[in-house]
């Protein structure tokens, strides 16, 4: 361990001289690194080596660090996770949905971190029976997250998955609902990903390949069997593609999902017939996205052949692959993007975007008679719930926004009336929804294009350039970035802040053009986006340039990277959580998750075209010798999706090159992935520690 200190050069000692903190210093080991004949020298790389005592050494060495430089904000920091964890009700209960008998639902008891997953038999009022009590199987661990549970259909046996580490490497398990114990079967090092045949006995589940954890195996198994003797059903050979298995709603058909990018692929099995043999649905095609539902004699179709915002198609369960017998219900339209469906037995329920807010639309099966909810704010996110029941005539569907806390509600569809069955509650006695300002506005960006900006402040803020402002963004994968109401954000608004939600291009929020101009060779016009967004609230007095900061966390905290090197000057702070920052080696390197999957989205730079322009946004690549904000980086041990490595990386060569003395911290959870913390506590502790960075920065002591 001294040959690791020594090589660290210098860690968080107090130096003599100066009295000053000096910060952790990883050491120098170039290496060369050739792509087109062109050279790059990474002094960092040798970082990737999780196993390597100098790497943790170096990564303790750093969180230790940053617990120094916010030692001024300790107090606050624990203030503020106990100020969060006050607003919320400890003992609570998710709404009950109704399923072949039973009432299911999730609670949380006092002091807990996990949820606890209970059913009741026939009638709320009957005894409850505990399924998983997640806080009984996170004993002992560091790290605990609960992947499927799925109960067969006599109700008699469940099977449930579970990772103790995060890297979303999942164990499955079998409980006879009888008894309450485990049966043997135990099928290791799998997704978590499963489904069960109709015959109570036969679950199919997909397997990853433990290196890249590309999902790429389909296999069978049943019960009381060794399940290394499990039988591959599929494989998918297609390295940009992923699988996964599925059942649809009418409990009819087991589907296998074959999915890339810009493409998927089907095949579906009577669930009566695990035995029999997966048939394609309609064979893959470059560029068409499908999702399949069943309902009766008919599969519904989510398509875009010739739809870029998708359009809903029907055939017969007997013509699946002949496109021309496919029959069209919902057609495409320009401006409006066709995101998810519900089938009822006498209702269709839609799910779609236009101007960028999801609106839920009802159309009767009968008369094509149709009408929308209203909502009736200016932001908002409303979904589809749980409605297993295809005879109803209630669909369940939840509601948010930055001022209405997470709602459940049922709607009858016929009387057209809604029904409140709960209201997450914000406890203290001081949250008032009328104390906060909701706007959603437009931002003309540098190539004309609109871009919608939901924005949350107290009514008591003003807005003349004197407030704190946190801008938030995400910008890839066609992800949309909805509104919601957090708890955490209150310590944030109740304290002067504005929040800003900016849906830039790289999501699909304004269809799916807004998508295909945020990726690939169009990748640099979601940084230029969220940097016309900064300049507007600046310009209009939302903030000021020493009182905004910036955050994003995986491929938003590429975009984190990408503004701090392209518009240093525009932020006083910025947050980067798990960034993917080293873009060009990770998707060079094949053997890393995702890279083979993700081609489509930033380019093979095994493509010099891709390659030049890749590197001209890197983050990694790109940093120079100049002033950078504040910067809070952080990442976890056992990031599956984006290796610890690269924020690692990059904060040691910031480290090495920027001009200022700003802070520039790396916290790293050792226990823990790309999610972060689990157990809902947890979690609190590094909203804190973000918050805490801030405030720190501002001179906010209370």
């Amino acid at each position: 361990m001294k040959r690791v200190v020594s090589i660290l050069i210098c860690l968080y000692a107090m130096n003599a001289e100066s009295q000053q903190i000096v910060p952790p210093k990883a050491a120098i080991k170039p290496k060369e690194l050739i792509t087109h004949g062109h050279k790059r020298i990474d002094n960092y790389y040798w970082l990737n080596e999780r196993e390597n005592p100098e790497v943790i050494a170096y990564l303790k060495a750093e969180n230790e660090y940053l617990e120094q430089m916010l030692a001024p904000s300790k107090n606050l920091r624990e203030k503020l996770f106990e100020e969060i964890k006050s607003r919320i009700k400890e003992d609570d209960q998710s709404v009950p949905y109704k399923y072949k008998g039973y009432f299911y639902y999730t609670r949380f008891e006092k002091g807990k971190e996990y949820a606890i997953n209970c059913r009741k038999k026939g009638s709320l009022k009957a005894q409850e029976e505990i399924l998983i009590d997640q806080n009984e199987l996170a004993k002992g661990t560091k790290y605990f997250s609960l992947g499927a549970l799925s109960i067969a259909n006599d109700n008699r046996t469940m099977a449930y998955a579970t990772d103790t580490i995060g890297r979303r490497i999942y164990n499955i398990y079998f409980k006879d609902l009888a008894t309450g114990k485990n049966l043997p079967d135990v099928i290791k090092n799998v997704t978590g990903n499963l489904v069960w045949a109709n015959d109570n006995k036969t679950i199919f589940y997909s397997r990853q390949d433990l290196q890249t954890l590309r999902s790429f195996q389909i296999y069978k198994h049943v019960l009381g069997t060794d399940s290394s003797k499990d039988e591959l059903v599929y494989e998918e050979k297609d390295v940009q593609f992923n699988c996964y298995v599925s059942k649809t709603k009418s409990e009819k058909y087991l589907m296998i999902v074959s999915s890339s990018t810009l493409s998927s692929e089907v095949r579906f099995l009577e669930a009566d017939k695990p035995n029999g043999n997966f048939k394609v649905f309609l064979p893959r095609q470059k560029d068409h996205l499908y999702s399949v539902a069943h309902f009766q004699d008919k599969f519904y179709i989510l398509t875009n052949l010739n739809a870029p915002n998708f359009k809903l198609m029907e055939t017969s369960v007997k013509k699946t692959d002949e496109v021309s017998a496919w029959k069209e219900v919902i057609g495409h339209r320009q401006d409006v993007f066709l995101e998810d469906i519900e089938i009822f037995k006498e209702f269709l329920v839609v799910s779609e975007r236009k101007a960028g807010l999801l609106n839920l639309r009802i159309i009767r099966w009968k008369d094509r008679n149709e009408h929308y909810l209203d909502f009736g704010e200016p932001a908002y996110t409303a979904y589809i719930s749980v409605n297993p029941d295809f005879e109803s005539k209630v669909l369940r569907y939840g509601y948010t926004s930055f001022s209405t806390p997470n709602s459940t509600y049922d709607y009858d569809m016929e009387k057209r009336t809604k029904t409140l069955l709960k209201q997450q509650e914000v406890l203290g006695g001081k949250f008032d929804p009328k104390n906060y300002i909701v706007e959603r506005i437009y931002v003309e960006a540098r190539d004309g294009a609109k871009i919608p900006v939901s924005i949350v402040y107290h009514k008591n803020t003003q807005k003349d350039g004197s407030a704190p402002l946190l801008q938030y963004a995400y910008g890839s994968y066609g992800a949309s970035m909805d509104v919601y109401f957090s708890h955490a954000r209150l310590s944030l608004l109740d304290r002067g802040f504005i929040y800003a939600l900016c849906h830039i291009r790289g999501g699909q929020e304004m269809g799916r053009a807004w998508y295909d101009n945020g990726k690939m060779f169009k990748k640099k016009n979601t940084f230029y986006d969220f940097i016309d967004c900064s300049i507007y609230l600046i310009e209009n007095k939302y903030t000021s340039q020493d009182k905004l900061f910036a955050e994003g966390g995986s491929a938003g905290g590429l975009l984190m990277g990408a503004v701090a090197n392209m518009r240093p000057d525009l932020y006083r702070g910025i947050i980067a959580e798990v960034p993917f920052v080293d873009v060009v080696t990770t998707m060079l390197d094949e053997s890393i998750p995702l890279t083979t999957s993700e081609f489509d989205e930033w380019g093979n730079p095994k493509n010099i075209d891709s390659y030049i322009y890749m590197l001209s946004y890197s983050p990694y690549d790109q940093v120079e010798p100049q002033k950078y904000p504040n910067m809070l980086v952080t990442t976890g041990l056992h990031d599956s999706q984006v290796q610890y490595w690269e924020p690692a990386k990059w904060v040691a060569k910031l480290r090495a090159t920027k001009t200022d003395n700003n802070l520039l911290l790396l916290y790293t959870n050792m226990d823990a992935g790309h999610s972060g913390a689990s157990g809902r506590f947890q979690a609190i502790k590094e909203t804190a520690l973000k918050y805490a960075f801030m405030f720190q920065i501002l001179g906010i002591k209370e």
